[in-house]
């Protein structure tokens, strides 16, 4: 249990790593089983019985904790922040930009983790990434290409069916000579098709 401190201090208390390592166990679980839009801090610090403050104190935003429940060592709306500064026609040409270098850094060490993780069969990994593309990425981006209204989330979803496969090939499969390319390079190939994706007509749904 948690000491009454932890629980009603206000502002930045203490806590143990037991209380870091409870909140984080409470966030996987919530963020999977009901999806980040629907998961508050609150709601995390009720599941951890520990005074919402200290949520804040160990882990910032709930992005921040989201980063921090799939191992991400950096906080993902520093990525889609400056997306929304992207005019919509060339969001294909800079998300690619924005991830590869990133993924192909130390930081990005933790996401090709939870993806093996994925690939092993987490079930919560996989839950905790979902609700990532849908309820933070088809909301920042997929509202920009929604047209035909409606389409935004499937857009988004293509988009991040072409990346996830650059990452199996690049970091899982390790498959030569891709792996070895230059990053520019690669986020040049595929740009055109993120392009596509994200504004171009799509094929009439049945």
């Amino acid at each position: 249990m948690a000491t009454r401190s932890e629980r009603k201090r206000p502002g930045r208390p203490p806590g143990t790593s037991d209380t870091r390592e409870r909140i984080l166990a409470s966030a996987r679980e919530l963020f999977a089983r009901n999806g980040i839009d629907k998961t508050s801090i609150r709601a995390i610090a009720a599941d951890a019985d520990v005074d919402p403050a200290l949520v804040h104190h160990y882990y910032g935003t709930k992005t921040q904790l989201f980063a921090a429940a799939i191992q991400i060592p950096i906080d993902p709306m520093t990525i889609i922040g400056p997306l929304r500064e992207v005019p919509v026609e060339d969001i294909g040409r800079v998300l690619p930009t924005l991830l590869l270098p990133l993924w192909d850094s130390e930081l990005g060490k933790g996401f090709i983790a939870t993806l093996r993780s994925i690939l092993a069969g987490s079930a919560y990994d996989a839950s905790i990434v979902r609700s990532f593309l849908q309820d933070v990425i088809a909301a920042e981006v997929g509202s920009r290409v929604d047209d035909p209204p409606g389409s935004g989330r499937l857009r988004v979803q293509y988009v991040a069916s072409q990346l996830v496969g650059v990452a199996m090939a690049r970091y899982v499969l390790e498959l030569e000579p891709f792996k070895s390319l230059p990053v520019q390079q690669i986020a040049d190939t595929i740009a055109p098709n993120l392009q596509r994706y994200l504004t171009g007509e799509l094929p009439a749904q049945d």
